[in-house]
């Protein structure tokens, strides 16, 4: 049986349009929890994502401090890190919404970047040279990165010509995450036989959050004290998005009202507690826990597929990973 997701709030989350399939029937207490969307300003700006459009310069630890402080929060964090010189998408996570750095940080990324060639090279070689490098490739992390350097598989999911300019290339390339555009270029060289080296990067997709969907640090700023000056909410509400934004590219299980509490104080996620699952769960899946209101309730580790939630009545369909919802926020029921 199938399902659509969908509360009465005047802008849906990416999460409220996923395709469900149903386990068992189950309505939702207004009396408890919240519908993302309905939560009031403050309690928003403490459970929220904003898709930062990063200058260049500045650390991505230095943006995401300034943006803690225009807020005056005690904490924000980020997730995939960009270098100073890089732009583009970088996810800024707000106090509670610190928590699902870890769904964000293994979503797939998306570049721009402008490779210069130290030789002249045709076109054709290099566009057929291009095409080689998608699928599973080998990678050492280079010699300023925060990792251990040793040889690790990535995979390249597209990496399309965009213009060539005598010795510069641009191209586009959605890649794991994980994977040094930096290192790219300079293998792309290396099978071109010459040497090539990044020339400017910009990030354009963090898992499911688009640059079209990003906002400056004065966009921030300026939203921000509109809201404090004249008791305005729209621009901020149009900046800052739920939590539950950031698991838009996680397969998911909906969960009764009556599971949530024993899921807030770690309890596994038993097949009774479930009411509805997308359609592509596999085991060791790392999924989003949410609730019939489409509140994020943790992050979880699946220990069974689709097909066998589908088929079973019994046993643990998940594992918790990291509780996200307060523990008080729905009645304890065991």
């Amino acid at each position: 049986m199938k399902d659509t997701q969908n509360s009465q709030t005047d802008k849906p989350t990416d999460t409220e349009n996923t395709e469900y399939l149903t386990k068992s029937r189950a309505k939702t207490d207004p009396k408890h929890g919240c519908p993302p969307n309905k939560r009031d300003i403050e309690t928003h700006i403490k459970n929220g994502l904003i898709i930062l459009d990063k200058p260049k310069g500045p650390t991505s630890h230095q943006v995401a401090a300034w943006v803690r402080d225009i807020f005056s929060l005690k904490k924000a964090g980020h997730s995939g890190t960009l270098d100073p010189g890089v732009t583009g998408v970088l996810p800024v996570l707000l106090e509670n919404a610190t928590k699902i750095i870890p769904a964000l940080v293994r979503g797939k990324k998306e570049y721009i970047c402008l490779m210069q060639l130290h030789t002249d090279i045709p076109q054709k070689q290099i566009i057929e040279t291009a095409k080689s490098f998608t699928g599973k490739i080998q990678q050492m992390p280079p010699v300023k990165c925060a990792v251990k350097r040793q040889l690790r598989t990535r995979e390249i999911y597209t990496l399309d010509i965009l213009e060539i300019d005598k010795r510069d290339v641009l191209f586009k390339a959605e890649v794991e995450a994980g994977t040094y555009i930096r290192t790219l270029c300079t293998d792309f060289g290396k099978k071109l036989k010459t040497q090539a080296h990044m020339q400017e990067l910009r990030r354009t997709m963090a898992g499911s959050l688009p640059e079209e969907q990003s906002h400056t640090l004065q966009d921030i700023k300026d939203a921000y004290e509109f809201y404090k000056t004249e008791k305005n909410e729209k621009h901020l509400r149009d900046i800052i998005m739920p939590l539950e934004t950031g698991t838009a590219h996680l397969q998911k299980i909906i969960i009764k009202d009556s599971a949530i509490s024993a899921i807030c104080h770690g309890a596994p996620l038993h097949i009774g507690g479930i009411a509805k699952y997308t359609k592509d769960i596999k085991t060791n899946d790392l999924i989003a826990i949410m609730s019939l209101k489409n509140e994020l309730v943790a992050l979880a580790e699946s220990t069974m597929t689709t097909t066998e939630i589908q088929d079973k009545d019994k046993g643990i369909a998940a594992k918790i990973t990291r509780v996200i919802m307060p523990q008080n926020t729905y009645p304890r029921t065991w």
